[in-house]
């Protein structure tokens, strides 16, 4: 393995999943029943003749873990690509509205917007991505940065076969744009690693390192949260069963959605 690979591995060990299995664990700990109840579609659950509280109760946490664990690994996965391009071209953290990145390579200044996976947003998020590159553009120009300024839309996982980019087209674009700072490039998965590194094969290389210290630290996290599991089913128990041990629907909806006087 060479120096750059070692540095990358221990990154990702040490600030990457590390501190995901921390906030996972965090989070979890710090989780309420009446709290995630007061969040959840009681209609769905009922809808999916879920009729024993242990079933339910494990599904309110999972779907509150899910919900979490994208966004908080997404942000420290985030961190490794501008280290990454820290290493290759002195990239750093931008201070830009909702731009991640900045580097300048062979006389073109980059901005980066970086997403997880390619599917993040709707017509009206793209435009708004869009809008906020213009403003960058035009902040870096009036800062005395010369040349071309080129904005990316980075998803650190996923595939995209029509890179470059326009308010009028999801595809290809046309020769012909109405302006031309509307213009950006969508690198995902191994074309953005590569974007970034010159490496055509980081993307793969980033899975390895998180193997060995998974297994010890997911350990940890199944204990804390089959407690949680059998914590939440107890209370859920003594507050939301009829007497005949069935889920009392009716009570659970009134502590959902009934009206405050």
């Amino acid at each position: 393995m060479n120096a750059l690979y070692e540095s990358y591995n221990d990154f990702l060990r040490e600030r990457v999943l590390i501190p995901f299995y921390q906030k996972r664990l965090e989070s979890l700990k710090k989780l309420k029943l009446e709290d995630v109840l007061k969040r959840k579609n009681p209609y769905l659950f009922k809808a999916k003749n879920i009729e024993i509280s242990g079933d339910l109760v494990k599904g309110i946490i999972d779907a509150f873990l899910s919900s979490q664990e994208e966004t908080t690994f997404g942000n420290l996965l985030e961190t490794f690509a501008i280290f990454v391009s820290h290493q290759s071209d002195q990239g750093f953290k931008s201070k830009l509205k909702s731009i991640d990145l900045e580097f300048q390579r062979d006389g073109i200044y980059y901005i980066v917007g970086i997403k997880s996976g390619t599917n993040w947003g709707n017509a009206d998020q793209i435009n708004a991505m869009i809008g906020n590159f213009k403003q960058a553009k035009a902040k870096l120009r009036a800062d005395g940065v010369a040349g071309e300024i080129i904005a990316v839309n980075g998803c650190m996982y996923g595939t995209e076969a029509h890179p470059r980019k326009s308010p009028h087209s999801r595809k290809a674009v046309t020769p012909t744009v109405l302006d031309p700072d509307e213009l950006y490039y969508k690198y995902a998965g191994q074309d953005f690693w590569a974007f970034l590194s010159g490496d055509d094969h980081l993307y793969r290389e980033i899975i390895k390192p998180f193997d060995q210290e998974a297994r010890l630290k997911d350990e940890e996290f199944k204990r804390a949260y089959n407690a949680k599991v059998h914590e939440f089913d107890s209370k859920f128990m003594a507050k939301f069963l009829t007497p005949e041990k069935q889920i009392d629907w009716m009570k659970l909806v009134d502590f959902v959605s009934k009206r405050q006087v």
